[in-house]
């Protein structure tokens, strides 16, 4: 069951704060403002209210759903992550240094790879490219001459070319040994361009992970040799007089590590295998150790999937500290430490906007369906009289009674011994017994098991347009929690316990598990929709959905507003990129629009003929037609 509810006129926008996790996960990102609205704060004295932002989009005639993103807080966590390394390194005096490296993989669109790289300017911070599509992308990208540019992946000839090509423009491009045979075709690439390569090379940990991609690393990880193999890389380039090209040790346990032993572990194995190859004669420069910095999605702080026990400052001390223990006690140079950090980055930076088109479930049923007719059947008088006497001794029987009820009014049914105007009345009854029960127990310590799924139960479901799969898959492929809060009356106290639903036309297209700071929650708390709009924000929604998303159902990418927040609350909307148009989504899947509009029209024609259609209406239907195909995939209403 959900926690108590404060007494009710005292709910504040501190409680609401608590209520939705806000200080847990936003990383004070964002924050619940004295007026109940959600607030981005990208830097101290920085804030702009979200509603304020959806307000303007629609203003100027432009359609929701839509995605917020902040540049600026795209820089901050650029920023937070290598202040916190260089932090660890003066703290330690480690002789070495930091470079980070972004995997775009985590977001290739053109305003988070161009402010990572703006933003990571000053500090070297790297570029990875894991295809030849992202390399290309990533060679265009304005960067420190010192910043890597880390290809990682199964590579082909054409990739190593490029690859290589990007040293001749003056780049600091690694070409990543994922696979032993990948030596000799980069050798052989490097030969024709007479350019000298940058390798380095993937080991497999024996370490792993924690988390939802445990089984990313260990002894069965994808990519990776095996020491034997990192031995013969070493002797393969010594033959070829080239182990000067040798750079970098490159290792990686997997994504959103939740445990920072686990990360201990496997630094410690990676700095020792550093230490091995430099034994073996190899004049390593970095030690890569991979991506998995986390993001406390539900603000719990624990090692549960959709959190993580640590911070990104302890992370960096306990990498800069394991590694150089490492060096010291085997007698190393300290290398340039490197790491992969993409999720940490950019998840903070996008916001989802969904907005509420309509709410069903139990709790709306008519009230008056409650009171049995003269007629009625006598279980539905009993199911009456029932709910009338339901009292905290017996609460968890009259439960029982009416789950049993219940069950004999659809044997009944079917039987044809219960007619449907009953069926109702007995179904609106069922429902209210379970909401007095409900409310019975909201203030006990104790409540029995039966009762635990009550609330989802008894939820509503909001509607929202939005398609959970183009624009939050993880949740529905791999159940990952976000944050979902409403944007404003957060100084209101929420009276509907909801499920939220997307427009798709799909049964899984729904979300039935929020975050919760001990569990997962069944239902997330929210206000009764008014006149006015009603807009829920995904939050933490910014590393890898807008760019995993599938087009279930043709809905497309969902337009995007790039804000710069300024002093005094206000805000710039920089660039309003539009979603996907029906037409294109329609393109993508091999139609033309010529021969659609061909087909509608030579319908149109023979209905005319038919006389189902009249010459004016034919007209109207084509111009509706075009409309639609060039129209937003989602729904569109009228202000």
């Amino acid at each position: 069951m959900t926690a108590p509810n404060p007494i009710p006129g005292s709910f504040t926008t501190t409680d609401a704060a608590e209520l939705y996790q806000v200080p847990n996960w936003s990383g004070g990102w964002f924050r619940v403002s004295d007026k109940g609205n959600m607030e981005v704060t990208p830097s101290p004295g920085l804030h702009a209210p979200l509603r304020a932002i959806v307000d303007e989009i629609v203003d100027r005639g432009e359609s929701l759903p839509v995605i917020l993103r902040f540049p600026q807080v795209l820089a901050g966590r650029v920023k937070h992550l290598n202040e916190a390394f260089q932090a660890a390194i003066t703290e330690y005096n480690y002789s070495g240094h930091y470079q980070g490296v972004f995997p775009i993989k985590v977001n290739q669109r053109r305003v988070v790879v161009e402010s990572i790289a703006a933003a990571g300017y000053d500090y070297a911070h790297g570029l990875e490219a894991g295809s030849k599509a992202e390399l290309a992308l990533c060679l265009a990208q304005k960067m420190h001459p010192d910043a890597l540019l880390c290809c990682n992946g199964f590579k082909d000839d054409g990739f190593i070319k490029l690859a290589l090509w990007g040293r001749s423009l003056g780049k600091n491009v690694v070409i990543t040994i994922e696979k032993f045979s990948e030596l000799d075709r980069i050798l052989k690439q490097a030969r024709a361009l007479g350019v000298k390569p940058a390798v380095g090379v993937r080991f497999k940990l024996h370490a792993r992970g924690s988390g939802q991609w445990e089984e990313s690393g260990g002894d069965q990880a994808k990519f990776g040799l095996n020491a034997y193999e990192l031995l013969r890389v070493v002797e393969r380039l010594k033959e070829e007089n080239m182990l000067d090209s040798l750079v970098m040790l490159h290792t990686h346990i997997g994504s959103q590590i939740t445990d920072i032993r686990r990360v201990k572990v496997a630094v410690r194995e990676s700095a020792q295998t550093y230490a091995g190859l430099i034994a073996a004669g190899a004049d390593l420069k970095y030690l890569n150790v991979g991506g998995g910095l986390g993001v406390d999605y539900d603000g719990s702080k624990t090692t549960f999937y959709a959190s993580m026990n640590y911070t990104v400052k302890e992370y960096a001390a306990d990498i800069v500290y394991t590694v150089q223990e490492v060096c010291k006690a085997r007698e190393v140079p300290e290398p340039i430490i490197v790491s992969e950090s993409g999720r940490a980055l950019t998840a903070h930076h996008a916001v989802l906007i969904m907005p509420v088109v309509d709410v069903t479930g139990p709790t709306r049923d008519l009230e008056d369906l409650v009171d049995p007719a003269e007629d009625s059947h006598q279980l539905i008088k009993d199911m009456h009289e029932s709910l009338e006497n339901i009292t905290l001794r017996n609460y968890r029987e009259m439960y029982n009674d009416a789950v049993g009820d219940k069950q004999t009014l659809h044997n009944l049914f079917d039987l044809g011994y219960v007619t449907l105007q009953d069926r109702a009345r007995g179904e609106a009854l069922f429902n209210a017994i379970l909401r007095k029960i409900a409310k019975l127990v909201q203030h006990e310590k104790y409540v029995p098991d039966e009762l635990e799924d009550l609330q989802k139960v008894l939820a509503d479901k909001f509607i929202c347009n939005f398609s959970l799969f183009q624009s939050l898959p993880d949740n529905w492929a791999i159940q990952a929690l976000f944050p979902i809060v409403p944007l404003d009356r957060l100084d209101q106290q929420p009276t509907r316990q909801a499920t939220i639903v997307d427009i798709t036309c799909d049964s899984d297209g729904k979300i039935e598990k929020f975050i919760d700071l001990r569990d997962v929650k069944a239902t997330l708390p929210l206000h009764e929709p008014g006149e006015e709009p009603y807009y829920l924000g995904a939050f933490l929604m910014g590393a890898y959905q807008d760019v995993l998303g599938s087009s279930h159902n043709l809905f497309g990418k969902v337009s995007e507003a790039h804000i710069t927040v300024r002093p005094g609350g206000k805000f710039n909307i920089d660039l309003f990129v539009r979603g996907q148009k029906a037409r294109r989504m329609i393109e993508s899947m091999g139609y033309e629009e010529p021969m659609l509009r061909d087909s509608i029209e030579d319908q149109a024609d023979a209905a005319i003929k038919a006389k189902t259609l009249t010459t004016e209406e034919e007209n109207e239907l084509l111009e509706d037609y075009g409309e639609e195909l060039l129209g937003y995939t989602y729904l569109e209403y009228e202000s």
